[in-house]
């Protein structure tokens, strides 16, 4: 890969996660998937504050163990669509994983074969990527500057982490750092909500935050790009889903003592749909794919 001396200083945080635990309690939660039978903000949480996209997206340098240890990975229709719509393979491919945060596209990135270079803003995030992935090339930066040479990668990827930043910057650096005829890739995990339980806790968490909390996601008219989306679902314990759901921003700055009491009503209402203590999380994982 072909970084530039100077890697620049981070401006957009990409996935993350906070402080909390696996059983018991849960230190925060966000928008996710959980079940209920009512679309009611959770018992005794209150409303919640108004949410800074800024704050949001700093957030996450703090939680960097949990996002690592919850976040869902990513399916393999997704990396299909991925070669499809780039028109080429991944593997030999020089790729440019941006917001790579705990690197968990960027290790999948690795195991189809591409030649992959994580870029990553935040101090903690980056602290987590080094730790678990010590084989795999990071430089500090984000996709507003990229710390990058021009013409240099086939491949430029986001995963969960272009809402953070500013496109009208973004995109002009995307077309310096791609070769020609190279693509910019973009996708998101979102839980699936054709699933019942799932959407009637979308419902609470909009309800508690008083609104949508997903971070606005504007795709540039330029270059134009084709989506794909892919459904897929993972088993995981219900402490677990509880820790995935502190993992995004909205609870990380809400503070873990309302996300705690937001979770503990969560756990009341999912014990019943769910006796085995085990949860399916379905998600769509959306993937925009345009060539330049």
């Amino acid at each position: 890969m072909t970084p530039t001396p100077e890697p620049a200083p981070g401006s957009e945080a990409t996935s993350g996660s906070t402080p909390g635990s696996t059983s018991g309690s849960t230190p925060g939660s966000t928008p996710g998937s959980e079940p209920t039978r009512t679309s009611s903000p959770a018992p005794g949480a209150g409303p919640a504050p108004e949410l800074h996209p800024r704050a949001r997206a700093r957030s996450f340098d703090r939680a960097a163990p949990l996002y690592a240890a919850h976040r869902p990975g990513y399916p393999a229709g997704l990396f299909d669509a991925v070669e499809e719509l780039a028109g080429r393979p991944l593997r030999g491919a020089r790729v440019a994983d941006v917001g790579a945060g705990t690197g968990i596209s960027t290790a999948l990135l690795h195991a189809r074969g591409a030649r992959v270079l994580a870029v990553e803003p935040g101090d903690g995030m980056a602290a987590e990527f080094r730790r678990a992935h010590p084989h795999l090339p990071l430089v500090r930066g984000d996709g507003n500057r990229l710390p990058l040479a021009g013409s240099a990668f086939d491949l430029l990827t986001y995963a969960q982490a272009w809402h953070w930043t500013d496109p009208a910057r973004a995109v002009p650096e995307a077309r310096r750092v791609l070769r020609p005829g190279g693509a910019l890739a973009l996708w998101w995990n979102d839980p699936d909500t054709a699933v019942d339980w799932i959407a009637e806790q979308e419902a609470r968490i909009r309800g508690f935050f008083r609104g949508d909390v997903t971070p606005p996601r504007l795709l540039p008219a330029e270059p134009a790009f084709t989506t794909r989306a892919v459904r897929w679902s993972r088993r995981i314990p219900l402490d677990a889903h509880l820790a995935n759901l502190a993992s995004h921003s909205a609870f990380l700055v809400l503070g873990p003592d309302r996300t705690r009491r937001f979770l503990d009503a969560e756990r009341a209402l999912l014990r019943p749909l769910f006796p085995d203590g085990t949860v399916e999380e379905c998600y769509v994982t959306t993937v925009d794919v345009a060539r330049v």
